[in-house]
């Protein structure tokens, strides 16, 4: 019996996530337009402060960080809003899986749209901002790890605002402070990697942050979903 849950909760879980894709790539330039902000916002650095590669090279972290933050938040908005729209959010609710596991998909389906492909092209920004190449694979590993995490944490924000009609201006005021460790923790990694040092220690902090969240998020934002449909 146990055997039999878990496999219709896999089963429901895989649904949802295809569910979710589909109706995602059926919007392209919301797709889109995270990922073409974030290059151009990290391509529009080098012509801001000069083509110095000392320059950039010292900023390159907290740069790409910041862009691959304010990128993922664009595509924060549309986690819950189409659903709370149409109704979809409430059958969501009454689904007989536990919220959670439909919670999980969500922000798994929104890392593989807006994470993913800052993965793919990081060696690219790397190369922009004239990173030194040591350092690459620290800034992919930070990436990949902090990425999960603006996910979720969005989560929870956009399940507390979703039934606002304008609610990005609060949703970017209740999560930018909470994502400032975040980005001192990435960037302290990098520099680390830059100076030739181990960026273990931040590393291990940004997968004590990612597991956090991902284990506690689902819960905070099924609470936060519930008061935003009543």
């Amino acid at each position: 019996m146990l055997t039999a849950n878990k496999g219709s909760t896999f089963k429901v879980f895989k649904q949802l996530v295809k569910r979710d894709i589909r109706v995602a790539s059926r919007q392209r330039s919301d797709l889109l337009n995270p990922l073409i902000f974030l290059i151009i916002v990290v391509t529009l650095f080098p012509l801001g402060v000069g083509p110095g590669p000392d320059i950039l090279g010292r900023i390159a972290p907290g740069v790409i960080w910041v862009s691959a933050l304010l990128s993922s938040m664009l595509g924060l908005e549309r986690l819950f809003r189409d659903d709370f729209r149409d109704g979809a959010l409430e059958q969501m609710l009454l689904l007989p899986v536990a919220v959670e596991i439909s919670v999980l998909a969500k922000i798994l389906v929104h890392w593989l749209l807006t994470a993913l492909p800052v993965l793919i092209i990081t060696p690219l920004l790397a190369l922009l901002m004239n990173l030194p190449l040591q350092a690459w694979g620290t800034l992919w590993l930070t990436l990949f790890l902090g990425t999960p995490v603006l996910s979720a944490a969005g989560a929870i924000g956009v399940a507390l605002t979703v039934s606002l009609n304008k609610g990005g201006a609060l949703l970017s005021l209740l999560l930018l402070p909470l994502l400032i460790p975040l980005l001192i923790f990435a960037t302290a990694a990098v520099e680390a990697a830059v100076a030739g040092v181990s960026p273990a220690g931040p590393l291990a902090l940004i997968g004590a942050f990612m597991v956090l969240c991902i284990t506690l998020a689902p819960f905070a934002v099924k609470a936060g979903l519930r008061v935003s449909v009543n």
